[in-house]
């Protein structure tokens, strides 16, 4: 075990989905201080963190990284030895419709972000400046959309094709510059779509269970063959472990689960494990339906992430067949999170036309 792993990490977006995860995997698994600053917009929930909400362990402060003054006053008190960006507007039919938020959080929040981590970097002494990380935590859109063969890689130029995507690429470049730039202990990691519990149901995992749930009409983007790899989220927060405690600095490493699937085989997929596990009398696949697609959508996304796996020694546990039966078993057991997430502004509509 590194020094690292021994101190206290301040984890932005913490109350989301990937962030809530790795919270709780902190606090619960690995016994961490973790401080935990949110804004608790639409995406944020504190039922997430009902677990670690009374732990001693974990603090959590609702906030903006774009706050300067409190993210300063923040880093003086708690002296984290890490920090784990993971605040983001991240739903791309979101970022379509108003893609003002998008820029204001992912951009100018994470520049915000780096300028006061920054001043407290420089405030520290050698000893502890040698231990400290900053860790962004971006996406595969970031390099556009790949044709039916290869694999997406950390040298892989940039071409975002959505607002959502474009303003994580310019995060990216911003975190890579204040590394080149100011020599801030930077890491990058760049992962696949994510599933698991915790999931705000308007990607296309969680709505496509609560739609066949209730035996509602699943809609299928455009022929529904759009590719994307997907990555359970246990397997995300342990890689991103890895990168904190072995990665290079200023490095960028790739995190995907090396499960390509067509969007209508999820779709296909959720369907069986339900009819098995909860029939309604028909045959879910019944209910797809297939709707206009979404502007710019990517056609195929697809990680190679032997980078991570030859230095690091990572590799995912899940299997999609596996992580899918997980996923859905928590959601089926945690319907009062579901409808209370639900009780929200977000209630199963189309976003992004």
């Amino acid at each position: 075990m590194t020094e690292i792993d021994k101190d206290n990490w301040l984890v932005t977006g913490g109350a989301g989905f990937i962030g809530g995860n790795f919270v709780l995997r902190q606090v619960l698994k690995n016994n961490r201080q973790i401080i935990n600053l949110d804004k608790l917009t639409y995406a944020g929930n504190l039922d997430t963190l009902s677990d670690v909400m009374g732990h001693q362990n974990h603090r959590f402060i609702q906030g903006d990284i774009a706050d300067s003054q409190l993210v300063s006053k923040l880093l003086k008190e708690t002296q984290p030895t890490a920090v784990v960006h993971f605040a983001a507007e991240s739903h791309v039919d979101r970022s379509i419709d108003g893609p003002a938020e998008f820029i204001q959080t992912n951009v100018v929040g994470t520049f915000l972000l780096l300028q006061q981590v920054l001043v407290y970097y420089q405030s520290l002494p050698p000893e502890k400046q040698s231990i400290f990380r900053f860790l962004h935590v971006s996406t595969d859109e970031v390099y556009g959309s790949l044709g039916e063969t290869g694999l997406f890689k950390e040298t892989t130029p940039y071409a975002p094709n959505s607002p959502y995507s474009a303003s994580k690429a310019a995060s990216d470049h911003l975190v890579r510059a204040y590394y080149h730039t100011y020599g801030l202990p930077v890491l990058t990691t760049n992962c696949s779509n994510n599933y698991g519990p915790y999931q705000f149901p308007e990607k296309l995992i969680p709505l496509m269970v609560d739609k066949a749930l209730q035996g509602d009409k699943l809609p299928v983007y455009g022929d529904g063959k759009n590719i994307r790899d997907w990555l359970y989220v246990e397997d995300h927060c342990r890689a991103i472990e890895q990168v904190l405690a072995q990665g290079r600095l200023g490095e960028v490493y790739n995190i995907g689960g090396n499960e390509e699937r067509e969007n209508i085989e999820i779709v296909d997929s959720i369907c069986d494990i339900l009819d098995q596990l909860k029939p309604i009398g028909i045959d879910r696949k019944s209910l797809k339906t297939f709707v206009k697609d979404r502007p710019g959508h990517d056609r195929r996304y697809a990680i190679d992430s032997s980078k991570l796996q030859n230095e690091l020694n990572w590799q995912p546990k899940e299997t999609f067949e596996s992580g899918i039966r997980k996923t859905i078993a928590w959601y089926l057991d945690h319907q009062d999170w579901c409808q209370r997430v639900k009780d929200g502004s977000y209630q199963g509509q189309r976003l992004g036309m």
